[in-house]
Order: structure tokens, then sequence, then C-alpha cells
């Protein structure tokens, strides 16, 4: 298979520096943002399957493409299969090797990224310096819990799958009552009693409760908050949310505590169907995230 990455952006482009996508003779995965780039992209990365030869392309949207986007993009295209995949281990999380045909040596600049990440554990971005791609392995930077597999925990878990970043952990109590086919990158796990499964889950992950039953729901908005969380929503009405209210203080928990707790999850406005429900949460989730890397990067 060959896969494109985006490894520089100038100006207006598609998509970010990092974005890529895998391309086969009969298909691809993930997108680079779509359109005349991404349809000339795999038309020349199915080329290239043939040949196992990488290359490094550099196209102003505008000129070569006749895109409206203003901007210049810089593509990597290279060849994979099982045995140079396992040529090329990341080291540090870091994985570092020569794309362009003019490519010589190491640059010290790699070096020193890779020596940086060994020592300090920082990675940084994608970067194409002197012919060398340097990318960092793509792990998972948050959590979330997803407590049912219901009609809403469905459409979430379908909905926040694809999106990158993100480990995915669902629960319910019967292995019947997910779907057949569970989406990649989500963990299913059966508990006939759910509760039991809340100290594997880090302090700091997020939870989204839309079990079946009350009495579960309200359990588990108990054990988090013993727990501690990141983030926790509960589906629900104002109706429910004020009785939770009022059973969660007579189990000791204090109004600050109780109030972390997000109900009903979603944006409202959008309805209450069970995608547009996943769609809402997916939103604020998204939001939250950026607001966190915001202020770290301040």
């Amino acid at each position: 298979m060959a896969r494109v990455v985006v490894a520089e952006t100038k100006g207006s482009a598609p998509r970010e520096a990092g974005a890529a996508m895998i391309v086969t003779p009969l298909g691809q995965e993930g997108t680079i943002g779509g359109g005349a780039l991404e349809f000339e992209a795999a038309a020349r990365a199915r080329a290239l399957i043939a040949t196992g030869v990488a290359e490094v392309a550099r196209l102003p949207l505008g000129p070569a493409l006749g895109q409206c986007c203003g901007g210049a993009v810089v593509l990597v295209t290279e060849v994979w299969d099982a045995a140079r995949l396992g040529a090329w281990p990341p080291a540090a999380g870091l994985i570092a090797r020569p794309v362009a045909p003019d490519a010589g040596a190491m640059p010290l600049a790699v070096a020193r990224r890779m020596a940086r990440a060994r020592g300090e554990g920082v990675r940084g971005g994608v970067a194409l310096i002197g012919g060398w791609l340097v990318e960092p392995l793509a792990e998972p930077s948050r959590e979330l819990w997803i407590w049912g597999a219901g009609h809403v925990g469905r459409a979430i878990a379908a909905t926040m799958a694809p999106l990158p970043g993100w480990r995915i952990v669902w629960v319910d109590t019967d292995a019947a009552r997910f779907p057949a086919e569970i989406p990649p990158g989500v963990v299913a796990r059966i508990a006939s009693d759910p509760c039991t499964l809340i100290p594997e889950a880090p302090p700091g992950a997020g939870h989204l409760i839309v079990t079946f039953s009350h009495a579960l729901d309200l359990a588990l908005c108990h054990g988090l908050i013993g727990r501690g969380f990141g983030f926790a929503g509960l589906i629900g009405s104002a109706t429910k949310w004020a009785r939770f209210r009022a059973r969660l203080g007579a189990l000791g928990h204090a109004p600050e505590a109780i109030a972390r707790i997000s109900c009903p999850i979603g944006d409202p406005a959008l309805g209450k169907h069970p995608q547009a429900i996943a769609i809402g949460v997916a939103a604020e989730l998204i939001g939250r995230t950026g607001a966190e890397a915001g202020r770290m990067r301040a």
C-alpha cells in the first residue's frame, strides 16, 4: 500500500500537516482533504505502488490543481509492506526515515530531535528536514468510556471512533447489546455489574453514561464521583437530573462534586435523535480537547 502524508502546508490548505491517508490499488482509507488534491494524490500513489519509490511533491493548490484555497502543500508518498514496517521501528515515539531521492545521512537536526524525544519525551509534530520525514507515533491522548450500548451509545461510539487521539472503552452488561461490528479502535467490555470496571478508568478520563437503567446510571454517577474524572455526562431530562442530584447528595456527595456531571448531554438545540445527541457530544469533547491544548501552548 501507499501512504500519503501532508508534510508541510503554506497558506490555506484542506488539511493540516500530519494528516494522512492509505491508498491501495482498489481503494483508500483516511483523507487529506478531498477534492482535486486528494484525487491527484491518490492517482500518483497508485502509480508508485508498482515501483516502491517514495515521492516528495510540492503542490501549489491554485496553479497546479485549480483549487481556490490559495495555499500550497508538500505531500510525501511512501510504499509500505510488512518487511519495510519491521525495518523502521519507532524510537522514543518517533519514526524518522529518508524520503527524498537525494536524502543523505540523517541530518543533525533530525538526530537532535530524536535525542530530545528519548531524553525529554518531547516529540513535536511532523517535519520534513533535509529529505528526511519525522513523525510522532500516533497514540491516544484522551480516554473516553461509554457506559451503555443502546441507540445513543452506538451513535456516540460510531461518531467518536474515527477521531484521532481517542482511546474508547465501551461497556455494557451483555454481549448481545453491542452491534455485530465494533468500530475500529473501540474496546468493548462486558460486565454484569459495570460499576466494577470504574477503578480501571484513569482519573482524567471522560465518561458518558447512557445505559438502559436509571438505577445503573445513578450507581455509575456515584462511583465516578468517588473515583474522579476529567469529564462526565449523563443522558436524561432536567427532571431526571434533579432527582439524581438529590439522591447523590443523600449518598454524601457535595453539591460542587455533583455539579461536575453534565446532564443532559449533547446540544439540546440539535434534537433528541441519537445521532444528533452524538454530534453534540462530539462537538463538546473536541472543544474541550482544543481548549486544553490551547492552555498548554499558552
